[in-house]
């Protein structure tokens, strides 16, 4: 029956009447930014398209950092992302604030450069691909900016040290196994090579060493011996002396029958008669001595400091040897007399932790590289004999960057479960965050490495905008607290370093500003592993976690990790070969207990990773998801062990963002 029209109009105005009186339709919701393209994101929201312009402030900034000195002139080679660039880049810097002339373009960061020696005609410089870390080395013509490639690619090369009578580098490779990609392999030697930059045939074999982890100090004056050292452990080190012409070495530290150490060696004197070196041989921490090459004499400083020497230069003439030292997690400079032994006195320094420096060749001038809360890093240079400090460049910062608001860290300390003390550093968000503050953990990697105080980057966003308190904790088995702390994660005692973020749990209940209740955790590396670990042991004091790059199966991750690697880390994690070490390692892996991980989880990843491969994060984020966790997974095609792009750095950041805010400041 065909309606009325009557009837067809109180059905439109019934129609119109209730339109009216229900609720308006919902805001379409902010357009979504589009992931840079070698950006696979799993099971993640959407970046909403405004989110980038609102934390722009924090994530445009970039420091210089220091590669070389010209070998005569007063000028610098440094590294620094220009404006707009995605990568950072090799820069020469004439003068101080001069404008830096860029050298280098293209996809890839380049990890290190130095002068050619005598008249810095050429430049050889370090780079990888897509982050894989497999470096090759180039020479670099500064005038027409071409590139040679100057090694083999099935390796992997590092620019040890120069020769002093000729333009030769000295240069160690490794082979690589590509584990990313599966390959494997069962053993592993070192190749030292003495190599012409300008005649590649020209090259000469000096020595094949068993195993990896050597590195070549110094060539001798009179360029017949190379000083090595030969990395076993964090606790363990040995010095060796290389004949050029023979190839033959003999070790000089430890002697026959003395106790394992740390020995670093840092430079010859002109005679050639002493080596420079650092060693924690007489107590926990690394301290700077002398060795005497005829009779085996080690002298210590006059005054050793009760902390680590994490760095050492003596000077071309042989009169003093700088020295960068770590005071409880701020990098100080130390100036020694080579002749007395004793500290010479320091002029007032620019505020903040000293982690470059470089004497100049041919002048009593100093670069140093200074970091602190108020921005990355920053050039500047000491004349050793007048004591005046210059400034030569000037950190990138957003202008609308309230730098006078961005607070420098605390220390802290708090008690474990075995009675000893565990340090770490809290920033605090500003004083109109009132109330109870969430808190993000971010544990450091290594393990053998540590927070310390310095520029919080794109970080400062969460202390600044969101009023997140940030804790970063030494854990037993971090680098600056003695040797004796370093080695207390090492095997069977992986899980004590858990055990430490459980009592700092205990510590935030106990601090009136901080929200138990709205805790996350965090890491990268050694750090990843840590997340996870939290994650599976304190699931119900969490809110979440973020594993970036990180262990989560020992087991496999020794056995696919890069194998001039390998060993270094079975020293480190015990051995999977052994039947009782892999069921133990088995045992406490985050994989095998990836059913207690009921806290949201982020992980993320670079698939050209050599250190911890890709499958380590396919793994965790499978296994969780297949027991009903929420799992985000970001994995980048272009990147390895973190993400150097800042495309990707800054899509990871707002992803981190939104994660937060999910996570920690959720109905809050």
């Amino acid at each position: 029956m065909t309606p009325r029209p009557r009837s067809r109009g109180l059905a439109l105005l019934a129609a119109i009447t209730l339109a009216a009186c229900s609720t308006p339709p919902a805001a379409p919701p902010p357009a979504a930014l589009t992931p840079p393209p070698a950006l696979l994101a799993q099971n993640m929201p959407p970046v909403p398209a405004n989110l980038p312009d609102q934390v722009a402030r924090y994530t445009e900034f970039a420091g210089h950092s220091l590669a070389d000195w010209h070998p005569s002139r007063r000028e610098m080679l440094v590294m620094h992302r220009a404006t707009g660039s995605n990568i950072a880049q090799l820069f020469r810097l004439s003068g101080p604030m001069a404008t830096p002339e860029p050298l280098t373009q293209g996809d890839e960061p380049i990890a290190s450069a130095r002068y050619e020696p005598r008249d810095g005609r050429y430049i050889v410089l370090a780079r990888a691909t897509g982050g894989n870390e497999a470096y090759q080395l180039y020479r670099l013509d500064p005038a027409t900016r071409t590139q040679t490639l100057l090694t083999d690619p099935d390796q992997r090369h590092s620019l040890e040290t120069w020769l002093n009578r000729s333009s030769q580098a000295i240069v160690a490779s490794v082979p690589l196994d590509r584990t990313a990609q599966g390959g494997r392999r069962a053993q592993i030697t070192t190749s030292i090579t003495r190599l012409d930059p300008l005649n590649q045939a020209g090259r000469t074999l000096v020595a094949e060493l068993p195993g990896a982890g050597w590195n070549v100090a110094a060539a001798s004056p009179d360029d017949r011996q190379l000083a090595l050292a030969r990395y076993v452990s964090a606790n363990e080190s040995e010095l060796w002396l290389l004949d050029m012409a023979s190839g033959q070495r003999r070790q000089l530290l430890p002697a026959a029958g003395a106790p394992k150490a740390v020995f670093l060696a840092e430079g010859f004197s002109p005679d050639g008669q002493q080596l420079w070196l650092r060693s924690d041989r007489a107590g926990e921490f690394t301290e700077l001595m002398r060795l005497d090459l005829a009779s085996g004499a080690l002298q210590r400083l006059a005054s050793p400091a009760a902390w680590d020497v994490e760095d050492a230069q003596p000077s071309a003439d042989g009169q003093l040897v700088a020295a960068r030292l770590n005071v409880d997690g701020r990098d100080e400079l130390r100036l020694v007399d080579a002749r007395t032994l004793r500290d010479r006195p320091l002029p007032p320094l620019p505020p903040g932790s000293v982690w470059q420096m470089r004497l100049h060749p041919q002048r009593q001038e100093l670069a140093l590289a200074v970091n602190s809360a108020r921005g990355p890093s920053q050039l500047w240079t000491l004349d050793l004999a007048s004591g005046k400090t210059e400034a030569w460049t000037t950190p990138r910062l957003h202008p609308q960057l309230d730098v006078a608001g961005l607070t420098e860290q605390q220390i802290v300390r708090w008690t474990s479960f075995d009675g000893r003390t565990i340090s770490g550093l809290l920033n605090k968000p500003p004083a109109r965050f009132t109330g109870r503050r969430p808190v993000l953990i971010s544990i450091h990697g290594g393990p053998e490495a540590q927070a310390k105080v310095g520029f919080a980057g794109r970080n400062n966003h969460l202390l600044q905008e969101l009023g997140i308190a940030i804790l970063q904790p030494n854990v037993r088995g971090s680098a600056g607290y003695g040797k004796t702390f370093l080695a207390l994660d090492n095997g069977r005692l992986r899980e004590d370093s858990v055990k430490d973020i459980g009592a700092l749990l205990d510590w935030v209940a106990t601090q009136p500003d901080l929200d138990p209740n709205r805790v996350l955790v965090a890491g990268g590396s050694y750090g990843g592993y840590m997340s996870l670990a939290v994650a599976t042991h304190y699931a119900p004091r969490i809110a979440g976690a973020i594993d970036v790059v990180g262990i989560s199966h020992f087991v496999t991750f020794l056995e696919t990790t890069e194998t001039y690697r390998r060993d270094l880390r079975r020293v480190e994690y015990g051995d999977e070969r052994d039947p009782a070490m892999r069921a133990f390692l088995d045992q406490i892996s985050p994989l095998t207990n990836a059913h207690k991980i009921t806290k949201p989880l982020f992980v993320v990843q670079g698939k050209n990773d050599p250190r911890v491969p890709y499958t380590e994060a396919e793994q965790i984020v499978a296994k969780a998801r297949a027991n009903g966790t929420p799992v985000w997974y970001l994995r980048a095609e272009n990147e390895g062990h973190g993400f150097a792009r800042k495309e990707n750095a800054d899509y990871n950041f707002y992803a981190t963002v939104l994660f937060l805010q999910q996570t920690l400041l959720s109905g809050r």
